[in-house]
């Protein structure tokens, strides 16, 4: 019988851990650690809703978090004008993808923690717009040459202030160039990459996403109109009078710390998707995410992009809208003004820069009857979407005006089919109402 030596034990060294293709955060198993409730959350039922209801619409965001994209989401549903849902889950910094996990300076989100909410930018940019529009200080059916006369170059002069908020100027793309975190206050060097850029398309023929650019082409013409900044114009117009804290561009230097961290998560995109992003937005798409952090870009003003703003306050803004311009006893708008800024431009034709069917009105993109932003069968919703599963809509049929920010910037990854579900069982737990207000006025 042949003996074999015993060998001493050997202890391999464990292999390094291999990076997560998806680029997601840890999540624990019990999720009520990370969740915060505003107080001021009303009984379901002042809504015309079923506690039931809502927390069934709170265990589809649970189900969305624990995909681990998304660092920190808050969600805020009004119904009926009351705050049904006031919620946050996971963290406002400290907590990023990765095998760091937490980190000292770990810090749990809450409903009071603003955050970048991105092209959801665009929908408060309009209805500044169309608010300069109702005082008779322009008209959006003008051409943006008769305010900006050096826009007015080759293939622009039939641009209109209207083309511009309904993306189909033509022009939808900025070089990466003109994008200077030190320089976004220089009105004339972003100006003047837009008056040399290439028409793609002949003014109002094609729906094509303006992602950076068209909000530049804004603010110029509420300078010339006003002889005031843009951020200063929705200020002492609208927020002011509202009592709102944040929904500005930007934020004031002492209040950068407390805005919550965005994060570059889930698959890494390749060609071709990340050449259509990168043309989408003049950049890398994770270089999004990175300068959106930057203190220089949380403080100056980039009117498509940089509106930061708690998940409360976005609801309430579409909750101004939705009710004809007129909350809490202050009325900033008339009903036809909002009439008029959300009649169909776009009927499900294909966007040339996203590639896919959307609705947009005059700076809102709009619901549908199927597969919609806002959920199945919300053909009379409008809002906008931000980067990238940001969401803020009104859906007046249904007495909803909703917020949903999250903290992680994935482009394509397996949570998508949750973001849909998410907006789904809201739209099913807030059915259709019997006498919905629909700017009567």
């Amino acid at each position: 019988m042949l003996l074999r030596p015993k060998l001493p034990a050997v202890r391999l060294p464990r292999p390094p851990a291999l990076p997560d293709p998806l680029r997601r955060i840890r999540v624990p198993r019990d999720l009520e650690p990370l969740t915060t409730r505003a107080p001021h959350e009303v009984p379901a039922a002042e809504g015309g809703m079923t506690a039931e209801g809502v927390e069934r619409i709170w265990a589809a965001t649970e189900r969305l978090y624990r995909h681990g994209v998304h660092p920190a989401i808050g969600l805020t549903v009004r119904r009926e004008g009351a705050v049904v849902l006031d919620r946050t889950i996971g963290w406002a910094r400290g907590v990023g993808p990765g095998p760091a996990g937490l980190q000292a300076d770990a810090e749990l989100a809450t409903p009071e923690t603003p955050f970048c909410i991105f092209s959801a930018s665009k929908a408060v940019t309009a209805t500044v717009i169309h608010l300069l529009d109702e005082r008779g200080l322009l008209h959006v059916g003008d051409r943006v040459g008769e305010y900006v006369p050096e826009f007015a170059g080759p293939g622009k002069r039939r641009i209109t202030i209207d083309h511009v908020l309904s993306h189909r100027a033509g022009i939808p793309n900025l070089p990466g160039e003109a994008i200077d975190l030190d320089r976004l206050g220089d009105h004339a060097f972003v100006m003047g990459h837009l008056n040399e850029a290439l028409v793609r398309t002949r003014p109002g023929s094609r729906l094509s996403y303006h992602a950076v650019s068209g909000g530049f082409v804004l603010s110029e013409i509420v300078r010339r109109v006003t002889g005031r900044e843009l951020r200063d114009v929705l200020r002492d117009e609208i927020l002011d009078p509202l009592g709102f804290r944040w929904m500005s561009y930007g934020v004031a230097p002492e209040d950068v710390g407390l805005v919550g961290v965005s994060h570059a998560t889930g698959p890494v995109p390749l060609p071709p998707l990340s050449n259509v992003l990168q043309r989408a937005f003049g950049m890398p798409f994770d270089e999004v995410t990175r300068i959106s952090n930057d203190p220089r870009f949380l403080t100056g003003e980039v009117p498509s992009a940089n509106v930061v703003a708690t998940p409360n306050e976005l609801s309430r803004f579409f909750e101004l809208l939705r009710l004809g311009g007129t909350l809490d006893g202050t009325t900033v708008l008339r009903p036809r003004t909002i009439r008029r800024a959300i009649v169909e431009r776009s009927v499900h034709e294909v966007d040339l820069t996203l590639g896919a069917p959307l609705r947009h009105a005059s700076g809102y993109m709009l619901g549908a009857q199927a597969l919609g932003l806002f959920g199945p069968d919300t053909e009379s919703a409008f809002g906008h979407l931000g980067f990238t599963n940001v969401l803020g809509w009104a859906d007046p049929r249904r007495a909803l005006s909703v917020a949903l920010i999250t903290s992680g910037k994935p482009a394509l990854a397996p949570h998508l089919p949750d973001v849909w579900n998410l907006t789904r069982r809201i739209g099913l737990e807030a059915p259709k109402v019997a006498d919905p207000v629909l700017f009567r006025g």
